[in-house]
C-alpha cells in the first residue's frame, strides 16, 4: 500500500489546443506526431530537472523542484515545438497549451494530487495556443529570474477552489499566444524585463572579473620574475578550467553533467601535453569519463 504524504512542488500540465480536430483530420499522423513533439517535451523537462507523472491522451503532467527551471523548461518546450511547427501548414501544426502552479499536494506513490495540480491544469486550460500561464505564486518566484515578459490576466476561478488565482500570460520574444484583455491590462503592474537565463547575473559577472584579474596579476607577475620558464600556465589552466565551470553551470540547453564531464576530460588533456613525457596517458582517463558521459546520456532523462 502507498504512503499518502505532502509536499511543495512546482506542477507542470501542457495539453494540446485543437486536438479533436487534428485527430478528426488524420488520426495516425497525429498520433505520431503526438509522440514525437511529447518525446522533445520529457527531453527538455528532463534536462531541466524536472519528472514526468503522468500522460494521457494528449496531455502532460510534470514536477520540478526549482519554479525557475519548470518556467525556463516551459519556455524552451515552447521554443523548440515551435520550431518543430514551422515547416508545418498552419492548419496542420500542434500547438500545446502550458499551465504552471507552484503549490501543496498529495503524494501517492509516483502520483499527486490536490488543488496544486488542479490549478495547474485550469491554468493550462486559460492558455493560449503555443502559451504559458502561470499562477502568482510562480511569478513571485521567477519574476527576476527568467528572459521573459509577463502580463497579468486577472483572477482566474478554479473549481472547488474557494479563492480566485491571480494568473500571469509569459511573454516568449515578441510575444506569445493573445494578448490580455482591456480590463486585465487595466490593473497589470508593472513589470520589468527578466534576467536572462543564459546571461550571468551581478554574481557571476564579478566572479568572472576576478578570475580575469587573477589571471593577468599571474602573467604580470611571472613575465617581471621572468626565470626563463613560463611557470603561469599551471595556475592559468587551473582558473581556465574554473571559468569552464561557471559557464556549464549557466546553460539551460545543454545536459550540465556531460558538459562538466567535457570540462574535465579536456582539463586532463591540457595537463597531458603540458607535462609531454612522450605518452599520452590521458587515454585512460578520457575512457572512464566518455563511459560515464555515455552512461548519463542513456539514463536521462
Amino acid at each position: 500500500m502507498c504512503e499518502t504524504r505532502r509536499k511543495l512542488t512546482t506542477i507542470f500540465s501542457a495539453d494540446v489546443q485543437d486536438y479533436t480536430r487534428l485527430m478528426g483530420a488524420d488520426e495516425e499522423g497525429t498520433l505520431a506526431m503526438l509522440k514525437r513533439y511529447r518525446e522533445a517535451m520529457s527531453r527538455l523537462i528532463g534536462l531541466h530537472g524536472g519528472r514526468v507523472i503522468n500522460t494521457w491522451g494528449d496531455g502532460l503532467i510534470a514536477e520540478f523542484p526549482s519554479v525557475v527551471e519548470a518556467v525556463r523548461a516551459a519556455v524552451d518546450v515552447q521554443n523548440e515545438l515551435a520550431g518543430m511547427n514551422a515547416a508545418r501548414p498552419a492548419d496542420g501544426r500542434m500547438l500545446f497549451r502550458i499551465g504552471i502552479n507552484l503549490g501543496d499536494v498529495i503524494v501517492e506513490g509516483d502520483d499527486l494530487y490536490g488543488d496544486g495540480v488542479n490549478i495547474a491544469a485550469r491554468l493550462q486550460a486559460s492558455a493560449a495556443a503555443g502559451g504559458i500561464v502561470i499562477s502568482n505564486t510562480v511569478y513571485d518566484q521567477v519574476r527576476n529570474k527568467v528572459a521573459v515578459g509577463f502580463e497579468f490576466l486577472g483572477p482566474l476561478l478554479v473549481k472547488n477552489v474557494a479563492d480566485t488565482v491571480p494568473s500571469y500570460a509569459v511573454r516568449i520574444g515578441d510575444g506569445t499566444g493573445e494578448a490580455p484583455s482591456p480590463a486585465a491590462a487595466a490593473h497589470r503592474p508593472r513589470t520589468t524585463p527578466a534576467k536572462s537565463g543564459h546571461q550571468p547575473d551581478a554574481g557571476t559577472r564579478r566572479t568572472l572579473g576576478l578570475l580575469a584579474l587573477a589571471a593577468a596579476a599571474l602573467i604580470a607577475i611571472n613575465i617581471l620574475s621572468w626565470g626563463g620558464v613560463f611557470w603561469a600556465a599551471w595556475p592559468l589552466l587551473a582558473l581556465a578550467l574554473l571559468w569552464a565551470m561557471i559557464w556549464v553551470r549557466r546553460q539551460d540547453r545543454v545536459d550540465k553533467r556531460i558538459a562538466g564531464l567535457t570540462v574535465v576530460g579536456l582539463g586532463i588533456v591540457a595537463i597531458d601535453l603540458m607535462s609531454w613525457q612522450g605518452t599520452f596517458w590521458a587515454v585512460w582517463p578520457l575512457l572512464a569519463l566518455a563511459v560515464a558521459g555515455g552512461l548519463l546520456w542513456l539514463t536521462r532523462g
